[in-house]
């Protein structure tokens, strides 16, 4: 029988060859794919008792992939997707592998015919003009933390952009005057330039004037001139989103992270009439059925659209009565 390789050497050339040389990665997925790959061999070594780098290409079968995502589910709480996210790397893995080990393909065939899971789709939130009113009236404009906060939180709300997106912004990814707009690299590497409302556009040029703290190139910088991670925005958002909840009642009902912040701004983009498409190229998103969520979100469209149908008049319905065996039994499932 031909011996097992080593899970450490695979594991590194494909971080090393594939992610990195071949497909030129973005940090974002390099980081996503490492943190799987901690959690399956931290799995192991709990239910295997082999130290991660003992691991060969063995022992990561396809009955072991299924009841490591199962355990993600069970004991760590994880949501469908991230369980598919989880997935997904692990399948990315065992393709570079196929080219590799040729001789373990009935294992990895099983691995890869593992199917992702189906879940329920969550409806998007969003938020009114009223809390977005209220949480931008939070932030205490008098001291330096107040001020970056409240251009944060506006600049999301207008621009749509990801909460890494924000962590990542330089202050020379702004321009200012004439065509007003944010500069950022976003998911999958693309470029994107954002256009700036007068009133964005007023908020930056202020922040701009403050004096960048040590140093930094951070558009908003965290007080020591380091970058502010994703959980420091949610920290911070819901922190204001507590206090205008005073004022909001709205808010207190609702759990809002940087994510939904994103979703209104495509709110606010199609309640002034902006079309789908053009809604696709300002959030970056791959395709326009990414986009397609907000018109189904968006009631007063529907309610619109209820409108203009001509009224069905009343009729006397009748039940289907099947005349075969097996249609009653399909009938009454």
């Amino acid at each position: 029988m031909t011996p097992s390789p080593l899970l450490p050497a695979l594991i590194e050339r494909f971080f090393t060859q594939r992610l990195l040389n071949q497909r030129n990665a973005s940090p974002h997925t390099i980081a996503s794919y490492r943190d799987t790959f901690r959690l399956l061999f931290k799995f192991a070594q709990v239910t295997l008792h082999k130290a991660p780098s003992s691991l060969d290409l063995r022992d990561i079968d396809a009955p072991f992939v299924i009841t490591f995502l199962d355990d993600l589910e069970a004991i760590r709480s994880a949501s469908v997707n991230t369980r598919n996210l989880r997935l997904t790397a692990i399948r990315a893995f065992f393709r570079f592998i196929a080219f590799e080990e040729p001789a373990h393909s009935a294992q990895i065939q099983r691995i890869l015919a593992i199917p992702g899971k189906l879940h329920q789709k969550r409806e998007v939130h969003f938020l009114s003009r009223a809390e977005i009113e209220a949480i931008l009236a939070t932030p205490n404009t008098l001291t330096w933390l107040g001020r970056r906060d409240y251009t944060l939180l506006l600049v999301a709300i207008q621009t749509g952009l990801r909460v890494s997106e924000l962590t990542s912004l330089d202050r020379d990814a702004v321009t200012l005057g004439a065509g007003a707009h944010i500069f950022c690299l976003g998911k999958g590497r693309k470029e994107r330039r954002t256009p700036l409302t007068k009133h964005a556009r007023s908020a930056l040029q202020k922040w701009l004037k403050e004096p960048a703290r040590g140093g930094t190139t951070a558009l908003f910088p965290n007080a020591r001139g380091g970058r502010l991670s994703s959980d420091a925005i949610q920290f911070l958002l819901a922190k204001y989103v507590k206090s205008a909840g005073d004022q909001c009642p709205s808010l207190r009902h609702k759990r809002i992270s940087p994510h939904v912040l994103r979703h209104t701004a495509a709110m606010e983009l199609l309640q002034a009439g902006v079309d789908i498409s053009v809604i696709a190229l300002w959030l970056g998103h791959e395709s326009i059925q990414t986009t397609q969520v907000y018109l189904h979100a968006h009631i007063a469209l529907k309610v619109a659209a209820l409108a203009k149908l001509k009224p069905l008049q009343p009729h006397k319905s009748t039940r289907f009565e099947p005349d075969d065996q097996l249609l009653a039994f399909l009938d009454a499932l």
